[in-house]
């Protein structure tokens, strides 16, 4: 199971163990307390953040300030990813 990069209103947010090949775009996988299978996927693109699916089924609430708090944390994001799969391309 993957590592928890971030936490957040008891949410962890992590990247995949095998994000791909060829790799996927930049994004996390968010699930409540530890990462899980079934987590929630958000997209990280040039422009913010956008959700691909709610998999774990967090709360609408909490999901929106999960989604502002990836936005605003974007490039720590970002610099995690590059520093862990050494590339990094944007979901269109």
């Amino acid at each position: 199971m993957p590592k928890a990069l971030l936490d957040y209103l008891g949410y962890a947010i992590y990247f995949g163990l095998n994000e791909g090949t060829p790799l996927e775009p930049v994004h996390v996988h968010i699930s409540k307390g530890k990462p899980t299978a079934n987590a929630t996927k958000i997209w990280i693109t040039k422009d913010g953040v956008r959700l691909d699916h709610n998999n774990s089924q967090i709360p609408r609430k909490d999901l929106r300030e999960i989604l502002d708090f990836i936005n605003e944390n974007k490039l720590v994001v970002l610099n995690m990813w590059m520093t862990r799969f050494g590339e990094a391309k944007y979901k269109d």
